[in-house]
């Protein structure tokens, strides 16, 4: 088990919101384990867009979110990470109800890996999908920017 993955475990643990953004926003990592994550998610309504359904930077920032938890859980004591490029197709509207979104790694190379992340509502149907390259990042430039212990 890398370390990074601990200290994932550890935050889920203590409770502690990932980022600012995830206690702003109201989603927590539900599970994590060496290349797959899940993230829980509860719509509310100052969640919404003007047409009344979830705004897509939420679902977005929700995925991207999965995907970084997912690829930092593969890392190594004193790397970080950071997104490359990320691509999100909307399948289903969502006006209320919890989401789950679950990351997986489907390919992790020595500097990049290629991410996916599928949002679904209650009754398992997909609400969107996403996939993303991120790269490992270390030395110099990974100080201060790993989860703390």
């Amino acid at each position: 088990m890398t370390r990074m993955l601990d200290n994932i475990r550890k935050m889920i643990d203590s409770g502690k919101p990932i980022m600012p953004l995830a206690e702003h926003l109201g989603f927590r990592i539900k599970s994590v384990e060496f290349g797959q994550a899940v993230i829980e998610f509860e719509m509310k309504k100052h969640h919404a867009n003007t047409m009344g359904t979830l705004h897509g930077g939420v679902l977005c920032t929700i995925a991207d979110t999965a995907m970084g938890v997912v690829f930092a859980s593969m890392l190594e004591e004193g790397e970080s990470l950071t997104t490359l490029e990320l691509k999100i197709n909307y399948l289903k509207p969502v006006w209320k109800g919890k989401l789950l979104a679950l990351g997986k790694v489907v390919k992790k190379g020595r500097t990049t890996g290629l991410v996916e992340c599928d949002i679904v509502d209650e009754n398992e149907q997909l609400v969107a999908r996403a996939s993303s390259t991120y790269m490992a990042i270390s030395g110099d430039q990974a100080k201060n920017r790993t989860l703390p212990t």
